[in-house]
């Protein structure tokens, strides 16, 4: 295994995340997790972390789609048709004593995320299936990586790993060019170029297994422990996960340089490892006053409007609405599978079973009806079995258009909108869900937020999104078109005084045109105001063939289907 690794001390620059790497392999309770983009050297550094444990110490990849079964054992498929039943070990087992690697992290579904960082945490894997119970040592360093163009990690999780190390790619010229220059030299001889290294590598390999004894003995002071705790808090930080990979973290640096005690200097080395992840984000500056104002004036369904309208914008704070959580549905229901569902909340997986001689997760239930269906006995036979498959349900894309016209600036009325499209976000986005916000403004729309995983990227941009000027809602749908998928849902938030044409001579001919030509499930939340409404926010749900309902009418207790239809 180790005879094709590039060389942990050949890395150029990566300092940071080399310092974590090598405190992990101290204590192998310091999982780590590496966010960054592509080509940064994840990977490579990944790899090389093994040759800093005791030799024959394994790396195990963990497959994107490993199944529960492939993860954590599963049913002995030949030995129990055998009439020996006995379970197999699986991915966690064998890692034990070495490296076990998540690439891609971000995307394993949730519960095996959470299994595999209960077993890191703990040490001691407990498999239960089909009657069988055991137990298992499972001592290894996890690592993850990530690249978070690719989505996020649900805080939960994120807060269960005890370093994080952010990578980027270097942008000095001198530095790209020794990275190139040492791995063409390796590509070229792999054998040489490991010989060039190993003296450095030998030597790096032995301080750390020192320091892996001598941390076992070092002292944390209770001075030292009150001064982390007050680090910490001073940081804001609420996981006490925070104070432990501190107090672990810094023992291994201080046993790494070879001192006797933790001391101050060491904690404050560790400190950024430990917090990155888990401090709240930054606060944000107070909104400079707007000063007394008079109303901005309201759109027209004519489109006439004050001159001074199109200069006249104002940013209004988000008031806090209570929002239901949005359901995604089919008008067609021979769907094969079935969610797999917990409390009434869906999580994020479906469930089917298919025939296989040699399956990976056995389906007991599917395969004792078929033995059954065959002879009418329970006596399995390979023809008989089944395999559990496990498909990660796919992810929905939030198209948020959003009518931020001048005619939400009356009555504050712009302070509901945001607090509705706020609400819609964070009831109902899921951890691989996408996120597009559209603001129709002005005499165009604009796209505000490309699509994104972060919830926090769309909460920004809805606080600061100023208000005023016309209603160009035709063409704020045609954006809306470049953003579909088969998984899209378009939400609209608009009173419906459309004032912009962008085809014709009439707006809102143009936005029937528009919506007509939207091919996904879709809502209309009406923000009219009953005096004086007009019923085009309405009209405009039935041209997207779509879900309707008023602002005021928005209840947190119930569910919202919005249905796909077939076409």
């Amino acid at each position: 295994m180790t005879s094709s690794v590039f060389p942990f001390v050949a890395l150029v620059g990566l300092d940071t995340l080399k310092l974590a790497l090598e405190l992990s392999a101290i204590d192998h309770h310091l999982s780590v997790l590496v966010r960054g983009d592509k080509g940064t050297g994840k990977s490579t550094a990944a790899r090389g972390l093994v040759e800093l444990l005791p030799q024959g110490a394994p790396f195990v990849n963990l497959p994107i789609g490993a199944t529960e079964d492939r993860l954590l054992g599963g049913l002995d498929v030949e030995r129990t048709l055998a009439g020996e039943p006995a379970l197999k070990p699986g991915i966690v087992a064998r890692a034990h004593g070495g490296v076990l690697y998540a690439d891609e992290v971000n995307l394993l579904a949730d519960h095996l995320a959470d299994a595999l960082l209960d077993a890191a945490a703990s040490g001691v894997l407990f498999v239960e299936r089909e009657g069988f119970s055991v137990s298992q040592p499972a001592e290894f360093v996890l690592l993850g990586s990530m690249n978070p163009e690719e989505g996020t990690l649900r805080p939960q999780l994120l807060d269960r790993f005890a370093l994080v190390v952010d990578v980027t790619a270097p942008m000095e010229p001198g530095i790209r060019a020794a990275v190139l220059d040492r791995r063409m030299a390796y590509d070229a001889d792999p054998p040489e170029f490991r010989a060039r290294w190993a003296v450095e590598q030998s030597a790096l390999a032995t301080r750390v297994a020192a320091a892996r004894t001598r941390a076992r003995t070092m002292v944390v002071s209770p001075e030292i422990v009150e001064y982390i705790a007050t680090r910490i808090v001073q940081h804001g930080v609420k996981s006490l996960r925070a104070d432990l990979a501190v107090v672990r973290a810094s023992r291994a640096y201080a046993a790494l340089l070879g001192a006797d005690e933790v001391a101050p200097a060491h904690i404050d080395a560790v400190l950024p490892l430990a917090l990155v992840h888990r401090m709240p984000p930054d606060v944000r500056p107070p909104m400079s006053s707007p000063g007394p104002r008079p109303p901005a004036p309201a759109d027209t369904a004519d489109g006439s409007q004050a001159k001074s309208e199109a200069t006249s914008e104002r940013v209004f704070p988000s008031a806090p609405q209570p929002t239901p959580r949005l359901v995604v549905g089919n008008t067609s229901s021979s769907r094969a599978g079935r969610s797999d569902v917990r409390g009434g909340i869906p999580s994020g997986l479906v469930i089917t079973s298919r025939k296989n001689e040699d399956p990976l997760e056995l389906d007991v239930r599917a395969s004792v009806v078929h033995a059954l269906s065959r002879d009418g006995l329970i006596r399995l036979e390979s023809q008989d079995l089944h395999e559990t498959v496990r498909a990660p349900r796919s992810s929905t894309r939030f198209i948020l258009v959003v009518d931020s016209s001048g005619s939400h600036a009356v009555l504050d009325r712009m302070r509901l909108v945001k607090g509705v499209a706020g609400g819609l976000v964070d009831a109902s986005h899921g951890r691989h869900d996408e996120i597009v916000v559209i603001a129709c403004r002005g005499p165009r729309a604009e796209v505000l937020v490309e699509p994104t995983s972060s919830r926090d990227d769309v909460e920004r941009a809805l606080e600061y999104l100023p208000t005023g000027g016309r209603t160009p809602l035709a063409h704020g749908l045609e954006l809306a078109a470049g953003y579909v998928t088969d998984h899209a849902v378009v939400i609209v938030i608009t009173d419906g005084r459309a004032n912009v044409p962008t085809r014709t001579e009439d707006a809102w001919d143009d936005v029937r045109v528009a919506a007509n030509a939207l091919r996904c499930a879709s809502l209309v939340v009406d923000t009219e105001d009953a005096q004086g409404a007009t019923g085009r926010p309405r009209e405009l749900a039935g041209a997207l063939r779509g879900q309707y309902v008023r602002m005021g009418e928005l209840d947190p207790s119930q569910v919202l289907k919005v249905v796909r239809e077939q076409r």
